[in-house]
């Protein structure tokens, strides 16, 4: 069975490794690689070809939603899910309107992540 190979993009690294650690417990989930800034999550995107990538929203250097942008300029197959701890409709809407294919906030359930990288 083919694992989804995701790309993590957070810039906390405790948050980044409570995902990896949460993902490595899902059978048909593999992590290629993590980034803790928008420009390594473009270049690890272009160098791993993940199928999906989890990008904070807010990180230093470049931002999630300008790092998505780029990202699928190179790699459009990739689906983006942009993780943010502000729910509001505006965040959602320029998350959307980058090209992400999902938004979750990072109070999301460990299920709900995992169901979400799988659709």
């Amino acid at each position: 069975m083919k694992k989804i190979s995701v790309l993590l993009a957070e810039d906390h690294t405790i948050v980044r490794e409570g995902f990896r650690k949460m993902l490595e417990m899902e059978d048909d989930i593999e992590v290629l690689s993590e980034a803790q800034d928008g420009r390594q999550a473009v270049v690890l995107a272009k160098k791993f070809h993940p199928d999906v990538v989890l990008m904070d929203i807010a990180m230093p250097l470049l931002n999630g939603l300008e790092a998505t942008r780029q990202l699928l300029k190179e790699r459009p197959l990739t689906k983006v899910l942009m993780l943010s701890a502000h729910s509001d409709d505006a965040y959602v809407q320029n998350a959307m309107d980058s090209g992400a294919m999902g938004f979750l906030l990072k109070q999301t359930s460990a299920h709900e992540v995992c169901r979400a990288i799988r659709e």
